[in-house]
């Protein structure tokens, strides 16, 4: 399982974060720039990928729907792509147990 970073965050993380996540996506990249969130979903789902997004409905409907997908949760305000990075390059462990974790459906991070 890789990540999908979602429209709200930047598509330099994809690139930034290959090191760690190979396969790791942005949504614009695949088409997903503009797309709701049900799309979004879908597409993590049918492509064994983890949401990463800033967007609060994301772990909603995790609590509602449960996973797969899983969801990662940006819980950073106002800030940089870079810091961003670097709180996910800190986590990455935690990151990479929650998605081997087979009953967590999210992870807040920030």
């Amino acid at each position: 399982m890789s990540l999908l970073f979602d429209q709200n965050l930047s598509f330099r993380l994809a690139v930034g974060l290959v090191d760690l996540f190979p396969g790791c996506v942005h949504g614009r990249d695949v088409g997903l720039g503009s797309a709701d969130d049900d799309v979004v979903w879908e597409f993590a789902l049918h492509g064994d990928l983890a949401i990463v997004s800033k967007d609060g409905d994301f772990h909603q409907r995790s609590l509602l729907s449960g996973h797969p997908p899983k969801v990662v949760w940006i819980r950073l305000g106002n800030c940089t792509t870079d810091d961003v990075e670097t709180l996910i390059r800190t986590h990455s462990d935690d990151i990479r147990r929650f998605l081997q974790d087979a009953e967590s459906s999210f992870l807040a991070l920030g």
